[in-house]
């Protein structure tokens, strides 16, 4: 095996050695990442965050790059004679592993999602009086209604001219700073 290996052109030697290093470190990352010691902290170089770029100069890229360069340079070596082309074509098929894998990874992160409850999305839900609310504005009462699974009971005024007393149907109609809301009655 080793004579194999000194009796190549070095530049081929060089697509084996990075070809061999990178598969290994990326099997070591992929294992890790499915045992769950995946790590956050990439050594992202934090590039043009506003362009979309993040994450693109990592570590983990990097593999990805010499992935994709070190194995093309082995397969297409007997296939394509002129070396500055094979080079060239091994540039692009890394560069390609990296788009690929950001891709893939920004289609992952779509997946994710928020469960957080905004008040905006309470205007227009159904709920009941808790807590008795005076007629006409003239004080607060309280309000039960469900969002994305959770009860929530905030404090609320109406402009109905009667009193709305605890258990009465209503709805929200709109949302003010803070922890307020507006309802009407549902007839």
């Amino acid at each position: 095996m080793v004579e194999i290996f000194n009796s190549m052109d070095p530049a081929l030697k060089l697509f084996w050695i990075i070809a061999t290093i990178a598969s290994v470190v990326f099997i070591i990352q992929a294992t890790m990442a499915l045992i769950g010691f995946d790590s956050d902290a990439d050594g992202d170089i934090g590039m043009m965050d506003d362009a979309g770029f993040s994450g693109v100069f990592s570590f983990r890229n990097l593999i990805n790059f010499l992935l994709g360069y070190g194995w093309s340079g082995v397969v297409f070596y007997d296939n394509i004679e002129n070396r500055f082309w094979l080079y060239i074509v091994s540039i692009a098929i890394g560069l390609a592993f990296v788009l690929a894998f950001v891709l893939i990874f920004k289609l992952m992160m779509k997946l994710t999602h928020d469960g957080s409850f905004k008040m905006e999305e309470a205007i227009g839900i159904t709920g009941n009086v808790y807590l008795r609310i005076p007629a006409a504005g003239n004080g607060r009462g309280k309000v039960q209604f469900s969002v994305k699974g959770s009860v929530h009971e905030i404090d609320a005024i109406t402009d109905s001219p009667e009193e709305l007393p605890t258990g009465t149907l209503v709805k929200i109609v709109e949302v003010f700073k803070g922890e307020l809301v507006k309802v009407e009655k549902i007839a």
